[in-house]
């Protein structure tokens, strides 16, 4: 996994705790700035329909 292109927002700027991607072949991998040997894997298409739903604000009522 090292040798993934690790990706972060650019609203992230310099700041710890962000929330990093990278695409594989095998999929979408996700990992947290501060913990990057926790890494989560998902497919695009999965991935999609979470921002979506984030940016919808369908996920608002469980917080």
């Amino acid at each position: 996994m090292s040798q993934l292109n690790w990706l972060k927002s650019t609203f992230s700027e310099n700041q710890a705790n962000c929330v990093e991607l990278a695409a594989a072949p095998d999929g979408i991998h996700i990992r947290e700035s501060d913990e990057p040997e926790a890494v989560l894997r998902t497919s695009p298409a999965v991935l999609g329909a979470l921002i979506r739903s984030v940016k919808a604000g369908r996920l608002d009522h469980t917080l």
